[in-house]
């Protein structure tokens, strides 16, 4: 009894034994701290601007400009630079984003468009964040800690989404907007301070670099060099574009819960704490091998929840809905990310990641587009339930179009094809 629970119990072994991953877990769990407080405040602020889920909505799309942009540039800038430095450079530029907010929550009837512009500006610089912290783990974990150390990093997020979601909410009701973007400011300086005391983090050193663009171009074309892989991409896109609702917590908190600014920000805690759960329990995740599988089931079930959250009319049964979606996300999350690592190489590592850090962060910007469109054309739940049926027949569909993310075996891993390499007939 006693061996099977330390089977399920999270791997702590790569804090234990690495004091550069042990300085970024610090750094990265006090800023998402302040990530997530702000991920409350901004639909916050633009409906009670706006009165307008759609404009809510909208926002994921003045977010995913910014996004898409900065995750592929920061990626093959992490193929070439110093990693800490372009980690440092992304909490500079969060830091000005957020303090930026914090001033025009301060006016009285701030124009809902610069709060929309000021939310991607700050996306941006959130993604170079991911994109870069996500490059050097595996460089300084090693393959035999990869699993764990992704593991105990998403557990790590995870948790910081029950407290930050949680202190956003109350801060907003009881401080007013602009103390949870000075949180997101300071915040900051937890994970600028960390990157300041690693080492250096180069890349392996190619002959030369290739322009950037085409830099770009090498690791898109790596990604879809493995079928496996795309495959993980496109699923997760399916499941945040139409089963994602936090576009509505906002709107499903006022209008139907009626339990205002602290509601909004427990919904977003449910989904946090659903993920922690699955990774405090993902020992298993060092010992599995067909993790494809896993992803597809976890969708499913993801999909499910969300649907029968649409049905509820209360917040607590909402919470519990939203609390299974998330563990059923959690363990999704841990699985694509360690068939991405496991299958890049270092000579593609920062652009492979930046392309899965695009994908974690664009998917639920989809989902905002959609979930606000489809919630003004009709009502917060119906919108919630169609995501979530689309959610589910999405599942068929990428099952049947990538049978290898089914078959992948992380004991046998597709290769990615490297700049200039051609697929040999078999």
């Amino acid at each position: 009894m006693l061996g099977a629970v330390r089977k399920l119990a999270i791997d702590l072994t790569p804090v234990r034994e690495s004091r550069e991953f042990r300085l970024l877990s610090i750094g990265e769990g006090i800023s998402s701290l302040g990530k997530q407080a702000a991920l409350v405040a901004l639909p916050y602020q633009v409906y009670v601007i706006s009165h307008s889920p759609a404009l809510v909505g909208l926002l994921g799309a003045f977010e995913l400009g910014p996004m898409v942009v900065s995750s592929l540039i920061g990626g093959a800038l992490n193929d070439r630079y110093d990693r800490r430095m372009l980690l440092a450079l992304a909490q500079l530029a969060v830091m000005a984003s957020a303090a930026a907010l914090c001033v025009v929550a301060l006016v009285a009837h701030p124009p809902v468009l610069l709060v929309l512009v000021l939310g991607g500006v700050l996306a941006g610089g959130t993604a170079l964040d991911g994109v870069s912290s996500a490059a050097i783990i595996p460089a300084i974990l090693g393959p035999k800690r990869l699993r764990a150390g992704m593991a105990f990093n998403f557990g790590l997020y995870q948790a910081v989404g029950i407290i930050g979601p949680a202190i956003g909410g109350v801060m907003i009701e009881t401080l007013g907007l602009p103390t949870a973007y000075a949180l997101d400011a300071a915040s900051c300086l937890a994970m600028l301070a960390a990157a300041m005391a690693i080492g250096s983090q180069r890349p392996a050193v190619a002959k030369e670099h290739p322009p950037v663009r085409r830099a770009i171009a090498d690791g898109v074309r790596a990604v879809f060099s493995s079928r496996a892989l795309s495959g993980s991409y496109v699923i997760d896109l399916v499941a945040m574009t139409f089963g994602m609702p936090r576009a509505l917590f906002a709107v499903l908190s006022l209008t139907v819960y009626g339990t205002g600014a602290r509601g909004t920000g427990f919904l977003y805690a449910a989904v946090a704490a659903g993920g922690t759960l699955a990774v405090l329990t993902s020992g298993w995740a060092t010992h599995a091998r067909r993790l494809g599988r896993i992803v597809i089931y976890a969708v499913i079930v993801w999909g499910v929840a969300i649907g029968c959250a649409a049905l509820v009319r209360s917040l607590g049964p909402a919470m519990l809905l939203l609390g299974i979606a998330g563990w059923a996300d959690g363990v999704s999350a841990v699985c694509r990310a360690t068939i991405t690592q496991t299958i890049a190489t270092d000579e593609l590592r920062g652009r492979i990641s930046a392309f899965h850090m695009l994908v974690v962060t664009s998917g639920p910007r989809l989902g905002d587009i959609e979930s606000g469109l489809v919630a003004g054309l009709t009502s917060a739940l119906t919108s919630m339930l169609i995501g979530g049926v689309a959610c589910v027949v999405g599942v068929g569909a990428v099952v049947l179009a990538f049978p290898q993310l089914a078959a992948f075996d992380v004991e046998h891993p597709e290769r990615v094809l490297a700049p200039g390499e051609s697929r040999q007939p078999v």
